[in-house]
């Protein structure tokens, strides 16, 4: 079986700045101070009007085909991991593919919520392993909640932001670089405790959902503090016990960024210091999808990993659905 290469990387955010001191005004009370000390969040990229997430996805996918130093015909397979799409139909992948001029490439999106970057690195790996007409697969996360939030509702208008990540994948015979585990799973007993609830065939927008902002994004539950922390560490044993290793050797996490002290707590549980995850919250707010492939872009682009070193890559999202990726970068 074929190994699978990082050939590239690329990510993409909006100009538009959201810093804190904007949620002060809309709220009317003192939001920045909570969101710097307990989620380390101080601004975020917004989308503008008329925008969507498709030109994210062109800007951070030029910048990863570039790095791989590949032409738009040598890609064979897109994938795109969002659940805020260009449109409900078609897919986003249709649209990056017409637009990037990928003539030869299959397309599909896969909507696992914020665990989807993840999720499509896992199924482009596999079609590269097992699949020799497929040589190069390109890999974007991405992500335009602004679109979906109530500027009036501070559980969820002062985190989500936008933004977009890409990786170019690459089949090889040999080499050290490859996907060495990796697993997906589904909670599905919490489907019901954070969405967009309107919009599709169960609940078609109309003006009474409207009303009622159905159609924007809603944390319904609390979820439990400790669900994140245990369930990313007990991927990360898994994974890395499948491959092999001990989970002191992984050189980098990167994980959903919706909250630092999530990162940490599972951090903790491993015994592992706190700068072995990467967070990027600070400046980008929480990007949902495109969280993990814009932390691994800026790890490489810092240095922070090099050729050879074992990096985790840990994603949860709405449904509950969780996925995890073990690879020697």
């Amino acid at each position: 079986m074929r190994k699978v290469q990082i050939s590239g990387t690329g990510m993409a955010v909006p100009d538009k700045v959201v810093p804190n001191q904007f949620f002060n005004e809309v709220l009317g009370e003192d939001v920045d101070t909570w969101l710097r000390e307990n989620v380390e969040i101080y601004e975020r990229r917004w989308l503008e009007e008329g925008d969507g997430v498709a030109k994210l996805c062109l800007a951070a996918s030029r910048q990863a085909m570039e790095r791989a130093q590949l032409k738009a015909d040598d890609i064979q397979l897109l994938i795109i991991a969002t659940d805020t799409p260009e449109y409900v139909s078609p897919s986003t992948a249709s649209v990056v593919q017409h637009h990037l001029g990928l003539s030869n490439c299959a397309t599909f999106d896969v909507n696992t919520a914020c665990a989807g970057f993840v999720s499509a690195l896992d199924t482009a790996s596999k079609y590269l392993k097992a699949d020799e007409q497929y040589q190069n697969a390109l890999v974007i996360g991405c992500y335009g909640m602004s679109k979906y939030l109530d500027l009036k509702d501070k559980k969820t208008v002062t985190l989500f932001a936008d933004g977009a990540g890409a990786v170019c994948l690459k089949a090889q015979e040999e080499g050290e670089s490859d996907l060495l585990s990796a697993l997906q799973t589904t909670k599905g007993e919490y489907y019901d405790w954070m969405g967009i609830y309107a919009g599709a065939t169960r609940q078609p927008v109309n003006p009474e959902l409207v009303e009622r902002k159905d159609h924007l994004l809603k944390f319904v539950k609390r979820f439990p503090t400790e669900l994140n922390p245990e369930m990313w560490s007990g991927i990360a044993r898994e994974l890395c016990q499948r491959a092999k290793l001990e989970v002191s050797e992984v050189k980098m996490f990167f994980m959903t960024q919706i909250n630092i002290n999530s990162i940490r707590a599972m951090l903790d549980i491993l015994e592992l210091p706190h700068d072995r995850a990467i967070t990027i919250m600070h400046k980008f707010g929480y990007t949902g999808s495109a969280a993990i492939p814009m932390a691994l872009n800026l790890a490489v682009e810092q240095g922070l990993i090099k050729r050879g070193d074992p990096i985790l890559l840990i994603g949860s999202g709405g449904g509950l659905a969780f996925a995890g990726a073990l690879m020697r970068y």
